[in-house]
């Protein structure tokens, strides 16, 4: 039990370890049984000459998604067959070869082997985990984050990381041929012979390092392994001018035939990287390769491989050692040597590092040699960033105890050496100004301004172009920040300052001179016009002497319907006596003003006021034209005009020309459209539906009520045409439409009925005969509520006489409606009950009255 709580608790500690300061310890060697040939364990060497390195996971070679032994990070791909291990990474010759060997990308596996393609479920999918192994993999998936964050942060990482290159860094195939290039087996020698001779013998140099020259020549192999091309092509040219005697000057005569050598296909070399590389292995390279070139293969350093010290060992020993910053700071690739088949590049452990954090510009972990100064980090880092404060450094150090910290100054930049661990901290300026003042407000040139130039009050106004013509001068602000920060305000008078009755300011750092204008002392001054003027406004800027007809002019003239000789103006008063009662509040003034508002003698040339108002009424003789409408039976249909304010309905009809034979007299209807103000549609609506529950058994429609409406008047227009001029006939408004029908001839029920339809008119039918017509009522009818709406718009209802229905009259072009009962229909078991009910309370009054006889004397 005391196993997994220590776990427990190591892993909250490396997860709270800094990133700076983390130090990775590689994975143990596994303990596991190797599969690998002959039973070779890691560290091993192979056939071939291949190391095995330690943190491989062995016994798993040739397993579809498996990592192969050789490799940090390979797989083999899911489709290789798992018997046979020739089949799952080994070379020709018996050498194991990474997927990244022949322009693949090898996967990559964490510190102990693992490969991070494989999850911990899919190895065992089918046995539950217990808690100790849970634990054990929280702890190993603590430590892949931490050791990813590290990459990520050591400078040089991405380069050789980069997701987004695909197949970076190959050497070129197209150069021409190097003369200091070593032939070897697989190379295609391009071998021409021109001049007085000419013959083509190239071939590919054979195992064993010969060229043959056949043809029946007679020169036989001739060795080429392990030569330059110069020294190659100085070989065969020796060989064939046994032949070609035109080949040299000789006593046969001088030389005529020239022989060419070059490279056609090169051959492909194997190379291991060892040591903490991050995809150790052996590559399949191209001959032409550099040291370089392997190390991009391999992913470059680990986190525990150097950047600096990179060893390139041949024929067992180090040919030449590679610092990989010179490549990456100054492209300069210094060592980097063309490699050989059988070459190994070896990454030892970093030697030291450093984490540089602030205003610089690369923010990275970065290795030093030992002796490497301040100077030096920061020309690793890219120099200071525009921002720094460049003057200090600070430096976190790890001692043999405990922490501490170091200043750097500039001056020591250059004899500071730095050391493993260190953490170097550049902060940025101090966020204000050393010599900047302000000055804002009616000046032509606001903003800021250096101290140095602008050491007084006068200086600065002078420098900013001077004061505005709205500068207030009698008091000007001076915020002032003290030393404790604390902020002050200085008013002084800019006036006598400028006359030179008053001592000049010495002004300081971060002052802040504030100029206000005059305007701003001021309540913002308007003044308003109303009426009959084209463009009304509440808001005119005021004007000095401005004149009432300079107001009209700027409102876009009086109009047609304006009163000019009624034009007021109201000016409010400022000396209010607030203790009378009736004391005047404004002052009003009558003017006339000339419509052509041209400048003339007869100008009223009052000046207007802040504040004033303008009201130009409406002129009382001004009458805009009416008209109203005639349809139907008339002799003459048509709009009229209103020609005066008594004109009436049989007037109407008379400037129609009459009526026409076949009018219907009785429908006439005046229709009106009336327009309702807010508050009167507000006041109707409300009333509307306050009564339109006074029904408690029918069904009250309530019309939309809108501002505008359209009523239909009834009117009776035989008794007006009979007497005109009398109570019956109407005042005609604007927009009045008078409609007189042809004369009627039906009759339509529509409502509560059997069959609602339309019938003949027929002269002494009642309103139940034409109800019969209907199909009679229903039960749901409301017979009592029956009424009869006349062609005219007029409207009579179904009255109660004792225990009869006294029914309207019915006329032409009337429609009859009967309304639909809204209550539940009793049922026979509820019309006995109240039945019996209403027997027995009758009952019960009879032997009361009879009882009450009785007992009267």
């Amino acid at each position: 039990m005391l196993k997994p709580a220590l776990s427990f608790v190591l892993v909250g500690l490396l997860a709270q370890i800094p990133q700076a300061n983390a130090q990775v310890t590689p994975s143990a060697p596994s303990a596991q049984p190797s599969a690998l040939p002959g039973g070779a364990r890691p560290g091993a060497t192979l056939p071939g000459g291949v190391v095995v390195p330690g943190n491989a996971q062995p016994g798993r070679a040739g397993q579809p998604g498996v990592t192969v032994p050789g490799s940090n990070r390979g797989t083999t791909p899911a489709n290789v067959p798992a018997n046979g291990q020739n089949q799952t990474g080994r070379g020709a010759n018996g050498t194991l070869t990474p997927q990244g060997a022949n322009g693949q990308t090898p996967g990559t596996a964490d510190g102990n082997g693992q490969a991070d393609g494989i999850a911990p479920e899919q190895q065992a999918a089918d046995e539950p985990k217990t808690q100790e192994e849970a634990i054990e993999d929280g702890y190993q998936a603590a430590r892949r984050r931490e050791r990813e964050q590290l990459r990520q942060k050591l400078f040089g990482y991405e380069i050789f990381n980069n997701s987004n290159n695909q197949n970076p860094f190959q050497p070129s195939t197209t150069i021409a041929t190097p003369r200091n290039y070593v032939v070897g087996p697989g190379d295609a020698l391009n071998i021409l012979l021109y001049g007085y001779t000419e013959a083509d013998f190239s071939q590919t140099v054979s195992n064993e390092g010969y060229v043959y020259f056949k043809q029946n020549s007679g020169i036989g192999p001739v060795s080429v392994l392990g030569l330059t091309v110069e020294a190659a092509k100085a070989r065969i040219a020796n060989r064939l001018s046994t032949k070609f005697v035109g080949l040299k000057n000789s006593q046969y005569g001088a030389q005529n035939t020239y022989l060419e050598v070059t490279l056609g296909a090169v051959r492909s070399i194997r190379v291991s990287v060892l040591g903490e590389a991050f995809k150790p292995g052996t590559y399949v390279l191209s001959s032409l390769s550099t040291a370089m070139n392997a190390i991009y293969q391999a992913g470059g350093p680990d986190v525990l491989g150097s950047y600096r010290r990179v060893s390139l060992i041949r024929n067992n020993r180090v040919l030449t050692t590679l610092d990989l910053y010179d490549y990456l700071l100054t492209g300069v690739q210094r060592n980097d040597v063309r490699l050989q088949d059988g070459d190994i590049i070896r990454f030892g452990k970093y030697v030291s590092r450093v984490e540089i954090t602030g205003t610089v510009n690369r923010n990275n972990i970065f290795e030093m040699l030992p002796g490497e100064t301040m100077d030096r980090l920061l020309f690793y880092a890219g120099d200071f960033a525009a921002n720094a404060y460049k003057n200090r450094v600070k430096v976190t150090r790890l001692t043999d105890r405990e922490r501490k910290v170091i200043d750097v100054t500039q001056d020591q930049y250059k004899t500071f050496v730095m050391q493993d661990g260190d953490i170097v901290n550049v902060e940025q300026l101090l966020d204000r100004f050393e010599n900047q003042v302000t000055v804002q407000g009616a000046v032509f040139r606001p903003g800021r301004y250096s101290l140095d130039q602008n050491k007084t009050l006068r200086q600065l106004i002078n420098n900013a172009e001077g004061l505005k013509g709205d500068a207030f001068t009698g008091r000007v602000q001076i915020v002032r920040t003290r030393e404790d920060l604390a902020v002050e305000n200085l008013s002084v008078n800019l006036a006598d300052i400028l006359n030179g009755s008053a001592a000049d300011i010495p002004l300081q750092r971060e002052d802040q001179i504030i100029v206000t204008s005059k305007f701003e002392l001021a309540e913002g001054a308007s003044v308003s016009i109303q009426g009959e003027v084209n463009q009304p406004s509440e808001g005119f800027q005021y004007v000095a002497n401005m004149t009432l007809e300079d107001l009209i002019l700027r409102a876009g003239g009086l109009r047609e319907s304006a009163a000019s000789a009624q034009i007021e103006v109201i000016r409010r008063k400022k000396d209010v006596d607030v203790t009378s009662t009736n004391a005047s509040v404004a002052d009003a003034y009558r003017f006339n003003v000339d419509r052509d508002l041209s400048i003339k003698a007869t100008d009223s040339k009052f000046l207007l006021q802040p504040f004033d108002q303008v009201i130009v009424r409406r002129s009382p003789n001004y009458q805009v034209q009416t008209y109203a409408r005639v349809e139907g039976e008339v002799l003459l249909p048509g709009q009229y005009p209103i020609v005066r304010k008594d004109q009436k309905v049989s007037d109407l009809v008379s400037a129609a020309g009459g009526l026409s034979p076949f009018a219907y007299v009785e429908g006439a209807t005046l229709i009106r459209t009336v327009k309702l103000s807010d508050d009167e549609l507000a006041l109707r609506q409300r009333s509307v539906e306050e009564l339109s529950d006074d029904s408690r058994k029918g069904v009250v429609q309530i019309e939309d009520v809108s501002t505008t409406k359209t009523e239909s008047i009834g009117i009776n227009l035989q008794k007006i045409l009979q007497n005109p001029g009398s109570s019956e006939d109407i005042l005609l408004l604007e927009g009045d439409l008078l409609r007189i029908p042809k004369r009627l001839e039906t009759v339509r029920l529509q409502g509560e009925l059997m069959l609602p339809t339309t019938v003949k008119y027929r002269p002494g039918q009642t309103f139940q005969d034409y109800v019969a017509q209907a199909g009679g009522f229903t039960d749901r009818s409301q017979r009592r509520k029956s009424f009869v709406v006349y062609a005219n718009g007029s409207v009579d209802r179904t009255r109660k006489f004792m225990f009869f229905n006294v029914y309207p009259r019915v006329e032409p072009g009337s429609e009859i409606i009967v309304p639909k009962k809204t209550g539940v229909p009793l049922t026979p078991q509820q019309i006995l009950a109240s039945t019996a009910g209403t027997i027995s309370s009758l009952l019960s009054v009879i032997g009361l009255i009879i009882a009450l006889t009785r007992v009267a004397p």
